[in-house]
């Protein structure tokens, strides 16, 4: 078996969730490539060099691939696939937009958002809103595959010594007419990423208002974690979307979850269940938030957060 992961990255370093990838791949078995195409990716590939248990980094390097479009990148990995029985990716945004075109052009199934490996063709993942967990197995002769994040300890990122190449034949690949960069808007925050923070902390509508996610920010702050919020805050417009933990959310499984003004809608819950700690702060005590809680705190949250912020 040979396995290639597609590495996530903003061509200056490697996201967190490709080393949880690498983690599933070694679950699998077999020799692991890791492809890194972009815009001047030495440093990415130098990265993805120093992991422990990866054999061979293939680079495409190209201007336009600068910006991690599916159209331009897809036939640069089906290119790279030939002779792997494998493709795996994070089940990021970035994973779920470029390997269901991927797979449609090798002609076989996608595996989405597995959360177990049980062998190198039968996997776990989540369905209905993760209240079951269907059994998947392929007989695909590649098997193209999205890997949760929050679902595999992420790999050591030190202790390899894999070689580096450019992908023969790769020239061009990238070019298309189709679709093209435009413009990004990127949030900018001191806080940790949300889905890699070890500690985070989420408002929900009972929050009440924009001006009252403050006493979040500051409990999260104080903790050094990271600010999340229920899908209810968003469309209410407390916070903007990239806070949004949940089913149409971000997926996160850090050290400690406190969500706060959070009833627990089964679409929340399917976003931060798998947190290891869960501290829930309702003045509800029907709320369903405290049937997956470890801690619950049945208060009122203006009373209850400043109180806990002030005792860090």
């Amino acid at each position: 078996m040979s396995i290639l992961i597609i590495a996530e990255h903003d061509n200056t370093s490697l996201k967190p969730a490709t080393l949880s990838t690498i983690s599933a791949a070694k679950a699998i078995g077999g020799d692991i490539d890791i492809l890194v195409a972009g815009a001047g990716v030495d440093a990415v590939a130098t990265q993805c060099a120093a992991i422990d248990g990866i054999t061979k980094i293939l680079t495409v390097d190209s201007a336009d691939l600068s910006h991690p479009l599916a159209e331009a990148l897809t036939p640069v990995i089906v290119k790279a696939a030939d002779g792997y029985t494998h493709i795996l990716a994070p089940a990021t945004s970035f994973g779920k937009n470029t390997l269901p075109r991927v797979a449609a052009l090798l002609d076989v199934q996608q595996i989405s958002d597995i959360t177990k490996v049980i062998d190198d063709d039968t996997f776990e993942r989540p369905v209905y809103a993760g209240n079951a967990i269907a059994t998947v197995k392929s007989s695909d002769a590649v098997k193209v595959i999205t890997v949760r994040g929050s679902a595999f300890d992420a790999a050591s990122a030190e202790g390899g010594s894999a070689s580096v190449s450019a992908l023969d034949g790769a020239e061009g690949l990238g070019v298309q007419d189709k679709a093209s960069f435009v413009s990004q808007e990127l949030s900018v925050s001191d806080r940790p990423e949300l889905t890699s923070a070890s500690v985070v902390v989420s408002g929900g509508r009972g929050v009440g208002s924009a001006e009252n996610f403050a006493i979040i920010e500051a409990l999260a702050d104080k903790l050094g974690g990271a600010v999340g919020a229920s899908r209810a805050a968003v469309d209410a417009g407390y916070v903007p979307n990239d806070y949004q933990v949940g089913q149409t959310g971000k997926i996160v499984a850090p050290d400690l979850y406190i969500a706060v003004g959070i009833s627990g809608a089964i679409q929340h819950l399917a976003g931060m269940k798998d947190s290891k700690v869960i501290v829930a702060i309702n003045s509800d005590e029907d709320a369903p938030i405290f049937q997956v809680a470890d801690y619950g705190l049945v208060m009122d949250l203006f009373e209850a957060v400043p109180q806990l912020t002030e005792k860090v």
